[in-house]
């Protein structure tokens, strides 16, 4: 097993210590308690011409939202315009089998890819849920539940090959799973390996690895075997920037960076870094760095286009200590408010 660089690492600020997701014998009352959150007003904002839709993992709800980047504050209830889709399996008997009253709590991942022309949300809760679905239909290309009804694995990212196969990063698990997805909607066939924290996935359609974040390092995977039987092997890691000697990074976001290929958005606990792969490095160089990269971002991302980032952090006096109302934009700076909202990522809707 070959190991890659270690730490040429620019600066890291503070640190931040997130509360994993957990079952507290009660699946919907924290969800309640979200419900009552009091939104200020957010400044008016005039998104630039183009701005892609916002996707939202909104835990308070238990939906997945695609918003209008228009609008500087979205109310669903008071008007629904705003939600361009949304996503649940509850009382979908498409997804019957994967018991979505007890597997759908706390939905974790929110991402929106292209396989063989048509556009799919992959999607994830912390109580087991896991699934691809087609949009606009909601149809079911793959899902599964893993340990249903509660955090045991917790599934807290997932990725889809080209070949078709569905990759299933579960954090209190510390596994990394491809599934054989392209056998059909109920495969439940997979390979394993294991990875502490495992937390994001990203395909690198390049390099023909599969990028795994863990708590204390970024790992590629070669995908090997058959499309029925897969596999997954170790390639390389390099070790996460760390804030303070003998404490874990907590690695937490995986995405590409749009708008520089051959560099992946990661996320820790107290910092936001820019992993350039062809140098082995992480790195703080990127424009806007001084608003982006702070301690507890749950997810980041960038338009390619209009060269804007999105984020999340959360913020206190919610029903959950991991929930926002607020969606910050950098550069420029603005903010996007959700009423009542317990929102855990925000991603832009850019099919790729």
């Amino acid at each position: 097993m070959a190991s890659g660089p270690s730490g040429q690492l620019s600066i890291v600020r503070g640190d931040f210590m997130p509360a994993l997701p957990s079952r507290r014998g009660v699946l919907l009352g924290a969800a309640g308690a979200g419900l009552g959150a009091v939104l200020a007003p957010a400044a008016a904002q005039a998104a630039p011409a183009g701005t892609p839709a916002v996707l939202l993992t909104e835990q308070a709800s238990r939906r997945i939202l695609v918003l209008d980047p228009q609008r500087a504050t979205w109310d669903p209830a008071a008007d629904p315009s705003c939600v361009r889709w949304q996503f649940s399996p509850v009382g979908d008997p498409r997804y019957r089998d994967l018991l979505p009253d007890e597997s759908w709590v706390y939905p974790a991942e929110s991402k929106v890819r292209v396989h063989r022309g048509r556009t799919y949300l992959l999607t994830t809760a912390s109580f087991g849920f896991a699934a691809v679905v087609a949009y606009p239909s909601g149809r079911r290309y793959w899902g599964t539940a893993i340990g249903p009804g509660d955090d045991l694995f917790n599934p807290h990212s997932i990725e889809i090959l080209p070949d078709g196969n569905v990759a299933v990063a579960c954090s209190t698990g510390a596994q990394v799973r491809l599934y054989a997805a392209s056998l059909g909607p109920h495969a439940d066939r997979f390979a394993e390996v294991t990875l502490k924290g495992a937390h994001g996935l990203h395909w690198d359609a390049g390099r023909e690895v599969l990028w795994a974040l863990g708590d204390d390092e970024l790992v590629a995977y070669r995908v090997g075997g058959s499309r029925v039987r897969p596999a997954l092997t170790r390639l390389s890691s390099v070790g996460l920037p760390v804030a303070k000697p003998g404490k874990s990074p907590g690695g937490h976001d995986l995405f590409p960076v749009a708008g520089s290929p051959g560099r992946l958005w990661v996320t820790t606990t107290a910092s936001v870094f820019q992993y350039d792969i062809a140098g082995g490095v992480f790195v703080q160089d990127f424009a806007g760095a001084a608003g982006i990269a702070r301690p507890g971002v749950k997810a980041i991302g960038d338009d390619p286009w209009t060269g804007q980032v999105l984020s999340t952090v959360p913020e206190s006096g919610l029903g959950e200590t991991w929930w926002t109302t607020k969606v910050s934009v950098h550069r420029p700076p603005a903010t996007y408010g959700l009423v009542g909202g317990g929102i855990y990522k925000a991603r832009w809707w850019l099919p790729r």
